[in-house]
């Protein structure tokens, strides 16, 4: 009690405390396997420091995290493995696809390698780059906060179709309405 007598204890619903408390409480799950893994450390390292935005309670058990970093390629092999350890992290939980192999298998178009990890298991965000820079995955982070804090929707972020992720990919002279070439499933071809 304060010296004027007024009580110090702010009303407010119980939903909005629980949005505020998990918002600045995530418990990422690192699942680093390539070159993506060196940026997610550079993250968690004193330069970037993820801890002032709520998230620096690393944990290497799936049963006490709620958000699953997945920074690097995958592998069919590894497909069941992560998939069980989304299945035993808690409720809620949030995927964040760090790097164009974790969202689309990057440069790796071969029959090992997943093609984004969002053929098995939801992604809520996906953090483009190979490899993204820390600020990406600190972005991600704050927007999955907000998306948290204002109890938004979660609709899973959707993947983009082959030709947009070709036209993405290629120079500049090969998209665009005015181009000569047209990127298909079978390769570059004159614009007629």
């Amino acid at each position: 009690m304060s010296k004027d007598g007024s009580s110090m204890v702010y009303p407010t619903l119980l939903n909005h405390a629980a949005k505020w408390a998990r918002k600045n409480s995530l418990w990422p799950m690192p699942y680093g396997t390539s070159c993506c893994g060196i940026e997610l450390m550079s993250t968690l390292s004193s330069t970037y420091d993820l801890a002032r935005f709520g998230a620096e309670v690393v944990r290497f058990s799936p049963r006490q995290c709620d958000m699953l970093i997945v920074a690097g390629t995958i592998t069919t092999k590894m497909g069941p493995v992560l998939r069980t350890i989304y299945d035993q992290m808690l409720e809620p939980k949030w995927v964040i696809a760090m790097g164009a192999c974790s969202s689309s298998g990057g440069i790796f178009d071969t029959y090992s390698v997943l093609q984004g990890i969002d053929e098995i298991m939801p992604v809520d965000v996906y953090v483009p780059g190979c490899p993204p820079i820390p600020e990406g995955l600190i972005h991600a982070i704050l927007h999955l906060q907000k998306v948290i804090d204002q109890g938004l929707p979660r609709n899973t972020a959707e993947k983009p179709s082959y030709d947009e992720a070709i036209n993405a990919m290629t120079y500049k002279k090969y998209v665009g309405p005015k181009s000569q070439y047209v990127v298909t499933e079978s390769g570059v071809l004159p614009n007629r």
